[in-house]
């Protein structure tokens, strides 16, 4: 397994800063918020997508992919009642696969719970259906491009739609792709009734990528979240991707937060 932290942790700094911090703290890759660099990706030039690929590979570290897709990306809506609106978001989506390979990166984190609520009067079958036909270009450009994309089964306090790891796998299992498959995420798993291990046994294989964090929304290591039998069944499930740190508190900085869980992720690990 490869150990990555998400670069919106390190708000402020400079790309070449984040790279070069994690590096030496001991982390293997970045996972970048296209966000923290534009509101659509669209407007990262290919001149400035080579420049921070190769600025990570200077720093000795890797780009993991992108996750935080839809932040600031205005007037996206994966189960939308328009039309117009869900085919913008479906080229949206082959824009980010682009934009992650570009980077070097081969994951997309797909969570985005505002762009994805089923609306009132809307069924869940209905959402169901246009969510799945808003990924199908980008599932197909994905395959050509080398990268997954991972929905993220996410709270019932966030979303409405798809809330456990067994409807991610349904969902992503529709495409019949390796190019599309789901995340699973500690704080999201926690609202699940199952225990975690038991979670990350029964999603064995068809995972894609992994975030490490609390129900307390913070690192690795800052909680009451036990770690050592989540590694336990990331083994058992021979899962040998990348443990990714996500936090969504930001208060410790970016040098504890990152540090912090790095170290804690190491000695569990």
């Amino acid at each position: 397994m490869l150990f990555g932290i998400c670069n919106e942790i390190f708000k402020g700094w400079t790309l070449e800063d984040s790279f070069d911090y994690a590096a030496k703290v001991g982390y293997d890759l970045v996972e970048i918020a296209p966000f923290t660099i534009a509101n659509d990706v669209k407007e990262i030039s290919a001149a400035e997508r080579i420049r921070i690929r190769e600025a990570a590979k200077r720093s000795g570290i890797g780009i993991s992919g992108l996750h935080w897709v839809l932040v600031q990306a205005e007037g996206m809506y994966l189960t939308h009642t328009d039309h117009a609106v869900r085919e913008k978001t479906g080229r949206y989506f082959v824009d980010l696969v682009n934009c992650c390979a570009d980077l070097g990166g081969n994951r997309i984190i797909v969570g985005s719970p505002k762009q994805r609520d089923v609306l009132p009067g809307v069924s869940c079958e209905q959402a169901w259906t246009w969510a799945t036909d808003c990924f199908r270009d980008a599932v197909k450009q994905a395959e050509d491009r080398g990268v997954v994309i991972c929905f993220e089964p996410l709270a019932p306090s966030e979303t409405n739609f798809v809330n456990t790891a067994e409807e991610g796998i349904r969902f992503a299992g529709q495409f019949e792709s390796p190019a599309m498959s789901i995340i699973l995420d500690v704080k999201a798993m926690c609202s699940e009734a199952k225990p975690i291990p038991q979670i990350i046994s029964e999603s064995a294989g068809r995972f894609a990528y992994f975030h490490a964090n609390d129900v307390n929304l913070k690192g690795p290591g800052f909680g009451e979240i036990d770690f050592h039998p989540i590694a336990a069944a990331l083994r058992e499930a021979n899962y040998d991707g990348v443990v990714s740190v996500e936090v969504f508190k930001f208060e410790e900085g970016a040098e504890v937060i990152a540090s912090k869980s790095i170290e804690y992720l190491r000695g569990v690990f």
